[in-house]
C-alpha cells in the first residue's frame, strides 16, 4: 500500500509541475531575439553611417558608435526599459556591447541603496568582473599560443 501511495503522489506531483511549467514557443523566441539583436545592430550601423557622413575617420566612427550604444544601453537600463527589452527579446539583448553595458549598470542601480562604497563600488562588477577576467585570461592564452606557433 505504501508503494502505491508513493507512486500516486509522484504522479500528482508530475502533473502539478507540468501545469506550472511555462510553455515556450522556441521559434517565436528565436524570431524575437533575432529582431531585437538585429535592431540593436541596425542602430549601431545608423550611428556609424551618420559619423561617416559627418566626415569622421573609420576609427572615430567606430569609437562614437561604441560610445553611443553603451550610453543608450545604460540609459535604458537606468529607466528600467532594457530589462523589459531583454525579457521580450531574450538572447537578442546580449549583443556584446549593449549587453555588457547593461551588466555593469544594472548592479550599480540595484545596490545604490547600500551606499556609494559598499553598494555601488563593491557590486558594480558583479557580472562584468568575471567577463573581464576571463576575457583577459583567454586573450593572453591565445596570444601565447599564437606567439609559439609563429616561432615555428
Amino acid at each position: 500500500m505504501d508503494k502505491i501511495e508513493k507512486l500516486k503522489k509522484e504522479k500528482e506531483y508530475e502533473k502539478y509541475v507540468n501545469q506550472k511549467t511555462p510553455k515556450h514557443n522556441v521559434w517565436l523566441n528565436m524570431l524575437k531575439a533575432f529582431f531585437l539583436g538585429g535592431t540593436i545592430c541596425f542602430l549601431g550601423q545608423v550611428i556609424y553611417n551618420y559619423c561617416e557622413a559627418a566626415g569622421l575617420s573609420t576609427d572615430e566612427c567606430s569609437s562614437w558608435t561604441s560610445l553611443l550604444l553603451v550610453l543608450i544601453s545604460v540609459l535604458l537600463t537606468g529607466t528600467g526599459l532594457y530589462p523589459k527589452l531583454a525579457k521580450w527579446g531574450g538572447a537578442g539583448a546580449l549583443v556584446p556591447i549593449t549587453g555588457f553595458a547593461n551588466s555593469v549598470a544594472a548592479p550599480s542601480i540595484e545596490y545604490k541603496k547600500e551606499g556609494q562604497v559598499f553598494g555601488i563600488g563593491c557590486k558594480i562588477f558583479t557580472i562584468a568582473g568575471p567577463v573581464i577576467l576571463y576575457g583577459i585570461f583567454t586573450s593572453s592564452l591565445l596570444g601565447l599560443i599564437y606567439w609559439l606557433f609563429s616561432l615555428l
